[in-house]
């Protein structure tokens, strides 16, 4: 079913998963098209944004943001455009980045969007690039890596969005950088389009000798955004003072236990102690302020008209595919950042 003028479609989250989301997480329901009031405006989405903390979101575990409701629509940022305004700032045709999540309309009164104008140039890249995940990557590793010349800088998923801006960006700075991704055609692209110096694939049985053979001089920051054994095969490598941005742990996302094999914990947290790494977990809006933002969006905006960062979007078509694409999307087989098209 495509868009309709008088129909809202609505993913709703059903029931809370446990493990990877399956078909009975999310349900897709219909009701009537909002209408705005005072103050208010309409919205129809354009483009939703899919990303993994939206797992995160389905569990009712504590974390940095309430989780979706029972019943609730499914949380997520759009790029949107306005159908009728009565809120100053917006006017009818403006597109906007708004957090109006998994559904076709929603009415705004303007807090906490941001107007891109009537006609913005890849309106998407406010999803990607040009949004959230490009700001993590840059205030991550130049405010808590703050990698410096000739340092080696680690980056796990380093195709994905995060990843590969965070490795784009440390190559600006002047360092060495490996990637680890999963495999061979990832690991090509993020060396021969992104110019990483070397990529590790993760799902090679050597992983381990391999990520140490192109690291010679140890690791001085390591992004982190997977866990698991790409966090194992660093901890050895990491040099005194190494610095770790925690974005994320998406290997660990969907687990119902512990992992199985041997306790990491003496490891992770004696190599912490000896190396005195300096470890620090940050969720990008929470953590960094307005300027910070400013400064990574002329600096962003700067980089990509002079072709020093390279971007890929794979975009899905229609709001029904976006539950089977998220799930894609946690076990790795996106390539690139993942946006649905919506309408």
């Amino acid at each position: 079913m495509s868009q309709s003028a008088t129909i809202n479609r609505r993913v709703v989250l059903a029931e809370r998963p446990v493990g990877l989301p399956n078909d009975d997480t999310l349900r897709i329901e219909t009701a009537a098209i909002p209408t705005p009031g005072p103050g208010e405006m309409l919205l129809r989405t354009v483009y939703l944004s899919l990303d993994p903390y939206m797992r995160g979101r389905m569990s009712a575990a504590k974390s940095y943001a309430e989780p979706v409701a029972i019943g609730g629509v499914m949380t997520g940022q759009v790029v949107a455009e306005v159908v009728a305004s009565n809120c100053e700032g917006f006017a009818k045709g403006d597109h906007v980045l708004s957090g109006s999540g998994w559904q076709d309309y929603a009415v705004s009164d303007g807090k906490g969007v941001m107007n891109l104008g009537q006609n913005p140039d890849h309106p998407s890249w406010a999803l990607g690039i040009l949004g959230m995940p490009g700001y993590t990557a840059y205030a991550g590793l130049l405010k808590i890596g703050e990698p410096k010349p000739g340092e080696t800088v680690v980056v796990a998923a380093a195709s994905g969005p995060v990843g590969a801006t965070v490795g784009q960006i440390a190559k600006i700075k002047g360092c060495r950088v490996v990637g680890v991704a999963g495999g061979p055609e990832k690991c090509a692209h993020v060396v021969d389009v992104l110019g990483f110096d070397a990529c590790i694939d993760h799902k090679a049985d050597d992983f381990a000798e391999q990520l140490a053979a192109a690291c010679p001089d140890g690791i001085d920051v390591y992004f982190e955004n997977v866990g698991g054994k790409v966090l194992y095969g660093v901890l050895p490598l990491l040099n005194p003072f190494a610095r770790m941005p925690v974005c994320g742990t998406a290997s660990w996302y969907n687990l119902t236990g512990l992992p199985d094999g041997p306790d990491m914990g003496p490891v992770l947290m004696g190599t912490i102690l000896r190396m005195k790494v300096k470890v620090e977990g940050f969720i990008i809006f929470d953590s960094f302020g307005p300027e910070v933002y400013k400064e990574f969006a002329k600096e962003m905006a700067g980089w990509l008209a002079e072709g020093r960062v390279q971007y890929t979007e794979q975009v899905v078509e229609g709001l029904e595919a976006a539950p089977a694409a998220l799930n894609d999307l946690l076990i790795g087989k996106n390539f690139g950042k993942m946006v649905v098209k919506v309408g």
